[in-house]
């Protein structure tokens, strides 16, 4: 990648920046995803070589900057691992995943500490989170935290029909409601994020008001 991107490299390469490549980043996680779905294991070696190389690139683009290098990144996460984990790298014991998955929870806001802290009962979502992932996200942080909901969330009907779900149902209710959505000109994503946004603002004014 420094090669490409050497003043005798690339053309193509040395014309682009972090918010250029972003959405390469996007579609490279989007076919390693599909090679994951079908377990295909070839293609999948290769998909996640173009993953890391969205990395290489913005980590060279920030090298190049005088910010941080592939060799930053690689020792962060690997820090993070360690630190993360002290009951693997340390003399602590813990026995299940949900005690580890508390742990992590602990130790992340932890680290968390000196920055800015948020007034939202909800943690931090990425702004460009698949509608769906962030509708499952807020519902998994409602239930998390035991939140209150008001009637944009039926909790006996969700809990209901979680009862007659399998993956094959879900995914044919999920293409169904797609094509439908196709058929009647309506965004499924912005749909999704809408009401999951609407569910969010709820539950924040309920939990206000609990507060108070």
């Amino acid at each position: 990648m420094a090669r490409l991107r050497a003043p005798d490299g690339c053309p193509w390469d040395l014309e682009q920046d972090h918010q250029s490549i972003a959405e390469c980043l996007v579609d490279e996680c989007s076919e390693l995803l599909e090679t994951i779905d079908t377990l295909d294991m070839d293609h999948m070696r290769e998909e996640l070589g173009d993953v890391l190389l969205q990395v290489v690139f913005h980590s060279q683009l920030a090298k190049e900057s005088k910010h941080f290098d592939f060799e930053a990144v690689a020792k962060e996460v690997n820090d993070k691992l360690i630190r993360r984990h002290p009951h693997v790298f340390g003399d602590k014991s813990l026995y299940s995943s949900d005690q580890v998955l508390h742990q992590w929870d602990e130790i992340k806001a932890q680290e968390k500490k000196n920055k800015p802290v948020s007034e939202s009962v909800f943690k931090d979502l990425p702004p460009s989170l698949p509608a769906l992932m962030f509708a499952v996200d807020i519902f998994k942080q409602i239930e998390k935290k035991d939140l209150p909901t008001g009637e944009l969330v039926e909790r006996d009907s969700i809990a209901e029909m979680a009862e007659s779900l399998d993956e094959e149902t879900t995914g044919a209710l999920l293409f169904e409601i797609a094509a439908a959505c196709r058929t009647k000109g309506i965004d499924p994503e912005s749909a999704v994020r809408r009401y999951a946004r609407r569910v969010q603002d709820e539950t924040e004014a309920l939990a206000s008001e609990t507060v108070s």
